[in-house]
């Protein structure tokens, strides 16, 4: 019997929510909470799949090439786009997967588990070039965002796939770089109210797609990605009054990740400096993109009024989790703050990304 088993971690962001669909870049870490799977190879031509966390279980014929999918069948998915990388099944595994990674958080469990099958039946039945974390990390990208035809961006499957602190090129091109291996004093708060990922992020994205075509129509060099937040004046005489707000959130986002990034280069950032910022891009996420909800702003001041340098909401929107930055001395009225008005709270350390045990 052939055993395997893996890690797969969660990710949280630090700067640039709602910033990936438009192929701005974002800065976001693996997170020490995990999805794990262990597998073992049985004598039949099924995966027989148990996932006790949600109670639920599934058989999937190794055979089955999945011309039409279920909603958000990733097991499916990935199935379907490895095949197209010469990942072919030839054999069947009993299969548990669970782990201590809170689920509809905002810390991408969807993207933990994808990774973590896919790097399953890498190990198990091999593909056509060399296996690296940025392939495996593009083909969850092509299982859970292309297939389903989803609007999200690349940034969990990086996070997970890669690990570490990485600042990430979300474009066509897609690249990144390690920033840091830890930054330390980082807490996920869970709200308990579960995000609303695909209406909310369908949303913000159409009307920030629409107020860039119109720029792009009067102005065809037009580059967002080059865009200064104090060129803003110069072209939102292009924009419906309706889409301004969208257009001057992606500049003023664009520009706090970026004066993130610099500070994080350095060998001692200045850690208040950085929560400044997450307060500044938390702002832009509640007032003008208005993807919060009363108990996440809850969470947020009571963790300000505890002593965290700064604290934004998590992903999506309309729940979900918060990150903290907090001193190593305010952790834990941090974290009791946000626990009495949320869910749950925790430090997490930044983690190597998703692996083979």
């Amino acid at each position: 019997m052939k055993k395997i088993k893996i890690l797969s971690p969660g990710r949280t962001c630090l700067f640039g929510d709602h910033q990936d669909y438009l192929e701005l870049p974002v800065i976001a870490c693996a997170i020490d909470r995990y999805i794990k799977l262990e597998a073992v190879s049985n004598s039949t031509t099924f995966f027989s799949i148990q996932l006790p966390d949600i109670g639920e279980v599934r058989d999937i014929h190794i055979h089955d090439e999945f011309e039409t999918m279920a909603y958000r069948d990733y097991f499916a998915s990935s199935l379907r786009v490895l095949r197209r990388y010469g990942c072919i099944p030839s054999k069947g595994y009993d299969i548990v997967i669970k782990g201590d990674l809170p689920l509809n958080a905002g810390v991408s469990s969807s993207s933990a588990l994808i990774i973590a099958w896919i790097k399953f039946l890498l190990e198990a039945f091999g593909a056509n070039q060399k296996i690296t974390s940025v392939i495996v990390a593009r083909i969850a990208y092509e299982a859970e965002v292309l297939e389903h035809n989803e609007p999200g961006g690349l940034m969990d499957q990086y996070s997970i796939g890669i690990g570490n602190v990485l600042f990430i090129d979300t474009s066509k091109e897609a690249s990144y770089d390690t920033i840091k291996n830890d930054i330390p004093g980082l807490i996920v708060g869970e709200s308990g109210v579960k995000k609303e990922t695909i209406g909310t992020l369908g949303d913000r994205k159409e009307k920030a797609l629409k107020a860039i075509k119109y720029i792009a129509d009067k102005v065809p060099d037009f580059d967002l990605k080059r865009t200064k937040l104090e060129e803003y004046d110069d072209y939102e005489k292009y924009v419906p009054t309706e889409l301004k707000p969208y257009f001057f959130a992606a500049l003023k986002n664009h520009s706090i990740t970026l004066k993130a990034l610099e500070e994080l280069k350095k060998e001692c950032p200045n850690m208040e400096y950085i929560g400044n910022l997450m307060n500044e891009h938390h702002l832009v996420l509640k007032n003008i993109l208005k993807i919060t909800v009363p108990i996440i702003d809850n969470m947020v001041a009571k963790a300000i009024e505890a002593g965290a340098y700064g604290v934004k909401i998590v992903g999506s929107g309309g729940g979900g989790s918060i990150v903290a930055l907090a001193p190593k001395n305010k952790e834990q009225a941090v974290i009791e703050a946000i626990q009495k008005e949320g869910k749950a709270a925790y430090v997490v350390n930044v983690d190597a990304g998703a692996r083979v045990i």
